[in-house]
């Protein structure tokens, strides 16, 4: 089996999110454990440390429940039903009426229903302009994590570099 499918990228999901849950606890416990023993005595960055943590661990839970229950259709059809005018521009724009299957009754501002040839249904549609623009912010996102193993290493190697300008006898 190759990564990549469904059940591979759920369970690096799920992996990435418990990871940064545990990222959030080991942030909280260590500003709790330096103000604990007196370590830190600025209130301010402790707070703001906790704060982040607090932050990364609610985002990291809503990942975490997202990526495992995993209900992308029934939010679109959730959407769908609730907002008629994003559903007229939808069906609009992509010539389509429905969201699964369509009620003849219904009203549909697609140009094949005014024209009176049969119109597809919207949610496959929907599925690959969706799979389309999740490729395109995949690629983006993967540029910027490429982008910051770069600032890593760039931060690593000049950490470790001596300035010409320094005493030359002075450490580092």
């Amino acid at each position: 089996m190759v990564c990549g499918g469904f059940a591979c990228s759920k369970n690096c999901l799920c992996a990435l999110n418990l990871l940064y849950t545990l990222v959030s606890l080991l942030l909280i416990g260590i500003a709790a454990w330096g103000i604990g023993f007196g370590l830190i005595s600025s209130l301010r960055v402790v707070g703001v440390v906790i704060a982040v943590g607090i932050f990364l661990f609610l985002i990291a839970l809503v990942g975490l429940i997202g990526a495992v229950k995993h209900h992308q259709g029934q939010l679109l059809e959730v959407g769908w039903n609730s907002t008629a005018s994003a559903r007229n521009d939808i069906q609009r724009n992509l010539n389509c009426c429905g969201f699964r299957n369509f009620n003849p009754n219904d009203t549909c501002l697609a140009s094949c229903f005014k024209s009176g040839h049969p119109c597809s249904p919207c949610a496959p549609i929907i599925g690959e302009y969706a799979g389309e623009v999740l490729r395109f912010v995949g690629g983006i996102g993967l540029f910027f994590s490429f982008t910051e193993i770069l600032g890593v290493w760039l931060t690593y190697r000049y950490r470790n570099q001596k300035d010409p300008r320094a005493n030359p006898s002075a450490f580092l």
